[in-house]
């Protein structure tokens, strides 16, 4: 995924200089990227495909998993370790709650959507697009297939009577629930699943990744795939 022409983000004086290595094919760098653009924190991308050997990337990473940041001497990976680190940076923005109970629940939001949502649309989004079109080998299509026909219908489910009235997972505003829980939808978008028997996650996913800090990046991922690789329909 190292051909992806990623967004720039453009520093201006006084900003930390902070790079963050990865793509934003993926869920957990898109969550940052959209985690720093609402808080107005402004991160240089630098892109990274799977398997890359920079060396700054593997300082900072040292799982090789990405998304990793370097800010200065200090070097951090992990999506949710990124976005608490930068929202200690600028607590002002509160797109993680103080207060207890709401705190708790964005956590578990986030977790769930890097754990149990990512995992499922991972397996879809590997198998069929990463492998066969940027790793040059087969994908496990049983695996996708299983994704999507039994583990990702109990998945959405949940999502679909979880979501509140005001359209936000916690507190009636926007927070690190949503950035988190909404992300993968991209990669579901770029699989060209049909979503219409869930009908509140689907709207609910399409009204946060219409915000700013994620149109843009959807946007471009969408037209690399025109352009060089247009994602197999769903099965």
């Amino acid at each position: 995924m190292d051909r992806l022409a990623e967004p720039a983000y453009a520093k201006r004086e006084g900003d930390l200089g902070m790079i963050l290595y990865g793509s934003s094919m993926s869920p957990f760098v898109r969550k940052v990227l959209a985690f720093a653009a609402e808080q107005d924190t402004e991160l240089e991308l630098k892109p990274m495909g799977i398997g890359s050997t920079d060396p700054d990337f593997l300082r900072a990473s040292p799982l090789r998993k990405m998304p990793a940041l370097i800010d200065g001497d200090y070097t951090l990976a992990d999506s949710s370790a990124i976005v608490h680190y930068l929202d200690a940076l600028k607590p002002e923005a509160k797109l993680i709650p103080t207060e207890p109970r709401a705190r708790g629940r964005a956590i578990w939001f986030d977790e769930w959507g890097d754990t149990i949502l990512c995992a499922s649309a991972g397996k879809m989004f590997f198998n069929r697009i990463v492998a066969p079109r940027f790793l040059g080998r087969d994908g496990d299509l049983g695996a996708a297939d299983t994704a999507e026909h039994e583990e990702l219908p109990a998945v959405l489910d949940y999502l679909d009577t979880a979501i509140p009235a005001s359209g936000f997972l916690v507190e009636d505003r926007l927070t690190l629930a949503d950035l988190a829980v909404a992300s993968p939808f991209a990669n579901l978008g770029h699989l060209g699943l049909d979503l219409s028997r869930w009908p509140r996650a689907k709207a609910y996913a399409e009204v946060i990744l219409a915000r700013p800090s994620f149109a843009g990046l959807v946007a471009r991922e969408q037209a690399f795939f025109a352009r060089v690789a247009a994602p197999t329909a769903a099965a």
